[in-house]
This record gives C-alpha cells, structure tokens and sequence, in this order.
C-alpha cells in the first residue's frame, strides 16, 4: 500500500526501512549474546575459561562430550556454543557483525558477505564433533 506521508517519513529515517535491532545497538545485542551461560559454566567444571579468543574454541573442542549423555541439555548446548562461536568471530575478525535473519535467527555476516549459520554449526558440534568450532572459526577468518 502506498500512503505518501509515510513513505516520505521513511526517506528521511533510513532510506525507507527501520533499522534492525542490531543496528540501533550492536554492542548491547552482541553482549547478550555473548552470555552463553550454560556453555560457560560446563566448561569452567574443566578448568576452560572463554576468554573470547580462537584458542578458547580449541579448548573447547578438546573437551570430553559428556552434554551427549542429556539429550535435555543437548540442544541448549550447542545454541550456546554456536553463539559463543559467532561471539568470538564478531571480535576478532575484522569487519564480522551479527545480523538477525527475517525470522529472528542471529547469523555471523563477515566482510564478504558470507552468512556464518553459528547456531547450526553450534548444534552440529554439540551433538556429533564436527565440525569443530575451531575449524568454523579458521574458515571465518579467511573469509
């Protein structure tokens, strides 16, 4: 429908759509998704800290997967792994933002243009080792 006062305000506040969540607070978006509780306190019982760096992913990688043993906890998991993963892709390398699909997913958008899918990588990690998140992350920084 077009109502011209209204496609008149959205010219002068952003070029005809509203801005995401993520672009009216980036740091505060990706900060809540950084969080990861669950993933945080599993591997602290291992003696890993998540420091927000590539190494931590390999710490993490290196782990005992006893979260298969719960296949209530599975899935929470590994969404807290694939949001530590995109956490630690939108810190270090340059350029890399969360963006949130039309249906609310958070995604890793890097410089390319490429889509990182880090929940389903999380997931797929949590339930199987592969790929490992280390991996991800390597492919990510190159690209």
């Amino acid at each position: 429908m077009n109502i011209p006062f209204l496609e008149a305000w959205r010219k002068r506040h952003g070029g005809g759509r509203a801005p995401s969540a993520v672009e009216r607070d980036a740091e505060g978006v990706a900060d809540m998704l950084a969080e990861c509780d669950l993933l945080r306190s599993r591997v602290q019982e291992f003696g890993v800290r998540l420091d927000d760096t590539p190494r931590s992913l390999e710490a993490i990688d290196q782990l005992l997967p006893r979260w298969r043993d719960d296949p209530e906890e599975l899935p929470w998991l590994g969404n807290d792994a694939g949001l530590y993963l995109g956490t630690v892709i939108v810190r270090t390398v340059a350029g890399a933002h969360w963006y949130l699909t039309p249906g609310g997913h958070p995604v890793v958008r890097l410089v390319s243009g490429r889509e990182i899918h880090v929940v389903e990588a999380g997931l797929d990690w949590a339930i199987s080792g592969s790929p490992e998140l280390s991996q991800i992350y390597a492919e990510a920084a190159e690209g």
